[in-house]
């Protein structure tokens, strides 16, 4: 493994307001972008879309306690836009599916999945995580890690064989300033679309769905159901086929409790 620092990947503040944004911040550190997002979600005049953007960031997190590993030179941002477009519920796999489908447009040989209900996998291992919030005055920050750079190589020994990169995977980074780019007009249609016709999102789920036809666990508090997946009911509630019959999860997680990482090696 190279010990060199990953070669700088600039983001052109300019193509991002051409792509719709109205607001860039880009930090050179941050705990975790999702500070600085939930801020200016505070802000009444501030114009949106708003995008944070960390070079590094020292405290990411994801759902329910769990650390989120990223590899140096990365994607770290958070996305602020008025609430909107579907059920709650429903937000964070809009955002997989849009990422899933601007990585699959912008490297089509990383075959990205989305894996329910927060996270992007490719072959099982995951390439991007998110977050999503609802802040301030009703809006809502969606928090995105891609890791565009890197390798896992370098990732704690637990995560070193759940995570993946785009190096990794097709051999070279993928600028984070094109995936924005790319990224944020496609999730504010999907969203648009959803506010008129809920049925988008399943339609555009299912086919991205790394899930269905494998066998699978939801983790409930202590409660632990099992089942061959078979995507996702056009609620968003993942479907699972168990030995007592088709059961829906509007909640829950598919990884153990006990394999979470807490950033403890």
């Amino acid at each position: 493994m190279s010990s060199s620092r990953p070669a700088p990947d600039p983001i052109d503040p300019a193509a991002l307001c051409a792509a719709g944004i109205a607001t860039v911040e880009i930090l050179a550190e941050t705990g975790s972008t999702m500070e600085r997002a939930r801020e200016l979600a505070a802000d009444p005049v501030r114009p949106l879309p708003a995008v944070v953007i960390a070079e590094r960031q020292t405290a990411g997190r994801g759902r329910r306690g769990a650390h989120w590993w990223q590899s140096p030179g990365s994607l770290a941002a958070s996305l602020v836009l008025e609430a909107g477009g579907g059920p709650p519920p429903t937000w964070s796999l809009a955002c997989g599916v849009a990422l899933a489908e601007t990585l699959r447009e912008l490297e089509p040989a990383a075959r990205a999945c989305v894996r329910w209900p927060n996270d992007v996998e490719v072959e099982g291992r995951k390439l991007a995580g998110i977050l999503v919030e609802v802040v301030a005055a009703g809006r809502v920050v969606f928090g995105i890690g891609v890791n565009t750079a890197g390798t896992a190589a370098a990732a704690p020994p637990a995560l070193v064989r759940r995570v993946a990169t785009m190096p990794d995977i097709v051999g070279r980074s993928l600028p984070r300033g094109r995936l924005l780019e790319t990224f944020v007009p496609r999730l504010r249609g999907l969203l648009a679309a959803l506010a008129t016709d809920p049925a988008a999102l399943h339609a555009r789920y299912q086919p991205l769905c790394g899930l269905t036809g494998r066998r699978v666990a939801v983790h409930l508090g202590h409660e632990r159901h099992e089942g061959v997946c078979l995507g996702i009911a056009s609620s968003g509630a993942l479907v699972l086929d168990t030995a007592a019959g088709p059961m829906q999860f509007v909640s829950g997680s598919l990884t153990d409790p006990a394999d979470v990482w807490r950033g403890d090696g």
